[in-house]
């Protein structure tokens, strides 16, 4: 059997406070569709120690990979499989992410607006992702 290589996941939690005080739903909408996030496994969670940390670009935790999908994504890594994730987007209560494993970038998925489903029977897969134009000449401004 061949391992999935590439998977979108659910990041959790985006509404809770971290340690330091700051604030993880404001950093995942800061962080852009395609920018890379690390993913840190916290085998010391007093909460679950098969807890993997989703982190910002700017070294904020975001949330964490939901109790379903850590324990196969941290092994992964505990093994040394060779992983790179980006965010993907936001909806509703959970923020998503895109992870590859056995080398490359992951790529996001391709969505349309006319083929997308009404807002709430959308999956990971149906985002509504926001694509910024590349930057234009500067205005003197």
């Amino acid at each position: 059997m061949v391992a999935m290589q590439e998977l979108t996941l659910a990041v959790v939690g985006i509404d809770f406070p971290n340690a330091d005080g700051s604030n993880r739903r404001s950093e995942a909408m800061m962080t852009l569709p395609g920018e890379i996030v690390l993913l840190r496994p916290e085998p010391r969670n007093r909460h679950d120690a098969n807890a993997v940390a989703v982190i910002s670009p700017r070294g904020v935790q975001i949330g964490y990979l939901t109790a379903e999908r850590a324990p196969l994504i941290g092994g992964r890594i505990s093994r040394g499989e060779e992983v790179s994730a980006v965010f993907q987007g936001l909806a509703g209560t959970s923020a998503y992410v895109r992870v590859r494993f056995g080398g490359g970038a992951p790529t996001l998925p391709i969505t349309t607006a006319a083929a997308s489903p009404p807002v709430d029977q959308k999956t990971p897969d149906d985002l509504d992702i926001f694509y910024p134009d590349d930057d234009g000449p500067e205005w003197g401004a």
